[in-house]
Parts: C-alpha cells; structure tokens; sequence
C-alpha cells in the first residue's frame, strides 16, 4: 500500500508516524482546519492505523455523546412539563381549560421550532457548536425558570414562542454536529445512544414532577411552578457544561475553546477523524455556506423524502407521553440499540425503518381496538418500541445517502421541521376532548406509519436502481465515485 503523509503527519506522536496507509491533511495553524488534500484517498487502511482510529473514535464518543443526551434530555424534560404542571395546579391558576387554551399553548411551541431549525446549523457552523448549543440551552432553561411565574396564560404562551425558537435549533444542530464526526456505518449506535439516553431520562419527568408538585406552598410558590423552576435550573446546569466541554466540528476540534479550554485532540488526532471521514464518503471538510449551495441542496428530494417520514414519525412522540408510563420507554431503548447495531453492522436503513412501521401500525392498532386491556397494553409496549427506533434510523438515512456538508446542513433541518410539523399535527389529533382512548390520534398515526412503508418501498427501487447504474460506470452518484446508496 501507498504511504501518504503531508507535513503535518510528519510531525505525529509515534503513535500515529508509523502507521501504514494513513493519508493526511495540512492543518492551517492559524484556522486549527484541514485546508489542502494532498492525494488520492486511500480506500483501505492498515491495521494499525485501524486501531489509532478506534482508540479515537472511542476518545470522542465518550466525550461527545454523554453531554448530547443530557442536552437533549433536559429539553424533552423542559418540553413535556407542561402537562405535568398542568395536573398540578397550572390548569386552574391559569385558566387553561377555556376553549382552546391549552391545545394552542401545545401547539404554538413548533411554530418558533420550525422557524428556527433552518437557519440554526449556518449559525451554529459560525459560531462553534459548543458556544451555540450551550448559550441556547442556557436561555431556554431560564425562560423555563420564568415559565414557573406567569401569572396569565397569555404569558405563557409568549414564552413558549420563544421557548420554541430557542430549542429549535438542538436537534437539527446535534444530529449535524454527529454527522460530521462518524462514518456513515457507525453513526446509527451514535444517534440512538443520544436520542436512547435523553428519551429515558425524560421518561422518568412524570415521577420528578410528582415529587415537585408536593412543594406546594414552599416559599410561597405553587407545586406546578416548581416543576419549572426546578427543572429550568437543571437545563440551565447541563447548558453550562456544554458551553465548557462540548466538542466541536471536527475540523476545529484542534483549537483550544472560546473560554481558553485546553483542545481536547491532538491536529495528528483530528487528522486521523478527517482521513477516515474523507476515504468514506469525501466531504470532510465544510464548502463555504452560499445562498447557490443552500438552494442546490435544496434541490435534492432525498432530503424532503426524511422530512416526509420524519413527519410521519415524530406523530406521537409528544402528546401520547402524556398517556403513557415509562416501563415500554425500556423496551424501546433496548430495541432502539438492537436495530442499530444490526443496522450499522449489516449497513443497511430502509429495511430496519419499514419492519418498525408495520409493527408500529400493529401495536397502535392493538393500543386502540383490542378488547382486552392486557393485549392493549402490550400494543403500548409494541407501538412505542419500534416507533422510537425508527427515528435514529431516519436520521441515519439520510446521513447515509447524501454528501457534503453543506447539504448535511440544510437536510438535517428540513429533516427536523418535519417532525416539528408533525408534533403540531399532534397537539391537534391526541386532544383531550378524545380521552381516553385518543382514536383520532392513533388512526393518525396508523396512516402516517403506512405511508412511510410505501416511502420505503419507492426508495428501495430508486436507490438499487441507481446503485446498479453505478456499478455499471452509467452513473455518478452524489458526485464521488465510488459511492453507492444505502438501502
């Protein structure tokens, strides 16, 4: 095999300079980013060199996945407290049960979600993904300390505006920031270890909340406005480690922080990330963000293909929390954590996403219409599983079928305002009016899992037809040979 070394290899640890196959980049040292490819990537790497790359890759993971799952579980903890505190005191302080109040205060909140997730990946590519994501997260947890002191419900429909706003750029921005670090067959362990941790520590709100809402009168303050207060507080926390220790894009991961942190890799080790990165799929480094490459990644319908089935599954992550207890949320982790290590070992999505949408139709069906409450409840269990699992799934697909960075920007948002829609779809069909059965919402949920088995379907052929043109030299796909889709 070739050896390829640049300037910068020339200088690595021992470690790193005598391992065989490694291509490498120059590290500006004033920007602390791989500015200039010398040659050709190498399609496969020495052993050694694979052991340098696990030893990182671990190094990152244990750095990086913790502090998102605890973002990301502090804001579905923020985001579904709402029905907790209504049931301690809020309803009737508030006035929340004239008219619509409460469904519009549900509702309103993805109106500013979907507002911002598009413009929140350019912003956070700006800024720094640590700086973004702790400094939202920081004012979102405040604006839910302030949630826990309206005294209308026109005021709490205002913060939640804003409340919107500020955490619509989480997701869309932790699920680029992955993207950019793994490969495309690890990163379906990585998402559902983020998703998986934040959906079971908020699976637990319900009981934190109970035990909130018997500080009532404490200090002078409701039980309903601890709830916010005390878990406003948490959030705030949390933000605050990630602002210090979050890590960055992965080609900036060699500067020492904004706040003068120590870097925590090495350039010879954030080589090592942007060599793997680049030799899977060529899109290590970030294209300068244009109004022309915007609209050109625009263009591409795999990304409003994932707006479609995220849509169709995020239909019931938000309300039917509110109906339902956190056992079936360990089923789902575990199950979430099965198909993606048979995902990312076998590579394969379409079919992982399409067996979780005909068991989801099964289990919702069984939630909604068996006789028997024990066969309804194990429909909970069913439904719930292999609804969760799919999300990571979609987020991967995506991940696995475009290239560039500039396009992994725009599609993660599309991706995200897609569930944003979906949870306003949401907010109207699980109302409360349909307690306790929620028919309306579960015959919703129904529909939009069979049409993300029909998506699958018209996928599978488009992308192995394609795939097939590839392998016969007709076709080029996303511009880098050698590229095949990910059925």
């Amino acid at each position: 095999m070739t050896t390829n070394t640049t300037s910068s290899a020339k200088a690595m640890s021992p470690e790193l300079t005598h391992i065989e196959g490694l291509s490498g980049y120059e590290l500006a040292s004033r920007e602390g980013m791989a500015d200039q490819k010398t040659v050709s990537v190498e399609t496969e790497v020495s052993p050694s060199l694979t052991q340098v790359e696990k030893r990182i890759r671990r190094k990152v993971d244990w750095r990086l996945l913790p502090l998102a799952g605890a973002l990301y579980a502090s804001s579905l903890i923020d985001r579904l407290n709402l029905s907790n505190a209504r049931l301690a005191g809020m309803d009737k302080a508030l006035g929340l049960s004239k008219g619509d109040r409460y469904s519009i205060i549900t509702m309103i909140f993805f109106v500013g979600y979907i507002l911002s997730d598009f413009p929140a990946n350019f912003v956070m590519r700006k800024t720094g993904a640590a700086t973004f994501l702790g400094i939202i997260g920081f004012l979102w947890g405040v604006l839910t300390i302030g949630m826990g002191f309206c005294k209308t419900w026109g005021e709490l429909l205002f913060m939640r505006i804003i409340f919107g706003l500020l955490e619509g750029g989480l997701f869309p921005g932790l699920i680029f920031l992955l993207s950019c670090w793994y490969i495309r067959h690890e990163v379906q362990v990585r998402f559902s270890a983020f998703y998986g941790a934040g959906m079971l520590i908020s699976g637990l709100s319900n009981m934190l909340a109970y035990g909130l809402s018997k500080a009532d009168g404490l200090g002078g303050v409701a039980g309903w406005s601890w709830i916010f207060i005390f878990e406003g507080i948490i959030t705030c926390v949390v933000a605050m480690l990630v602002l210090l220790f979050l890590l960055d894009f992965p080609d900036k991961a060699a500067q020492p922080s904004k706040l003068g942190i120590r870097a925590f890799l090495t350039p010879e080790e954030v080589t090592v990330i942007l060599d793997r990165i680049e030799r899977d799929r060529g899109d290590a480094l970030p294209e300068r963000f244009s109004l022309k490459t915007v609209l050109s990644a625009l263009k591409d319908w795999k990304l409003w293909d994932c707006f479609l089935l995220l849509l169709c599954n995020m239909e019931y992550s938000i309300e039917m929390t509110y109906v339902l207890i956190f056992p079936p949320y360990v089923l789902a982790a575990i199950w979430m954590f099965i198909t993606a290590y048979i995902g990312d070992r076998y590579m394969t999505r379409g079919p992982i996403i399409l067996f979780n949408a005909v068991m989801t139709i099964i289990g919702v069906s069984m939630m909604g219409y068996a006789k028997g409450v024990t066969t309804r409840y194990v429909g909970v269990y069913l439904g719930l599983a292999t609804y969760n699992a799919s999300i990571p799934a979609i987020f991967s697909y995506q991940h696995n079928n475009i290239i560039g960075q500039t396009k992994r920007a725009v599609g993660s948002a599309v991706m995200i305002s897609g569930g944003g829609i979906g949870g306003m779809i949401a907010s109207n069909a699980f109302a409360q009016k349909d307690a306790p059965g929620y028919r309306p919402g579960l015959d919703t949920v129904i529909a939009v899992q069979a049409l993300t088995v029909v998506l699958i379907c018209k996928n599978f052929l488009i992308f192995r037809r394609q795939n097939h043109k590839a392998d016969q030299g007709k076709l080029v796909i996303e511009g880098k040979e050698g590229f095949r889709y990910t059925l």
